[in-house]
């Protein structure tokens, strides 16, 4: 579908999909440098992180919530996790997850 049929009309009649709404890399890495030079480095990582996340299929950006919810994942579980968003060049996202697996560790909320 084009852009100029992602319409309201068409969203009611249930003509567009999850592919129709789906964000473009490179308009969130916009956002980025946008909220960068707006002082907003936190903001800008996201958008990053978020840049990166639309290359997944929806279903492992749903797996990688769901394993990152206290008492969900294992470190082993975690760390593989982390090891196929860097294969899949999600640098950013492997790194929200060692965090996360560093939290978890430290709070006990692994399983």
């Amino acid at each position: 579908m084009s852009d100029r049929d992602v319409t309201i009309g068409n969203a009611v009649d249930g003509k567009l999909g999850l592919a129709d709404l789906r964000m473009d890399p490179a308009a969130l890495a916009h956002q980025a440098v946008v909220a960068e030079e707006g002082g907003n480095p936190q903001l800008a990582e996201n958008f990053l992180r978020a840049a990166e996340l639309a290359t997944i299929d929806d279903e492992d950006v749903m797996a990688l919530y769901e394993a990152l919810r206290p008492y969900r994942s294992t470190a082993a579980e975690l760390e593989e996790l982390r090891a196929s968003l860097v294969a899949r060049g999600a640098s950013r996202c492997a790194a929200l997850v060692e965090q996360a697996a560093a939290a978890y560790t430290r709070r006990g909320l692994l399983r």
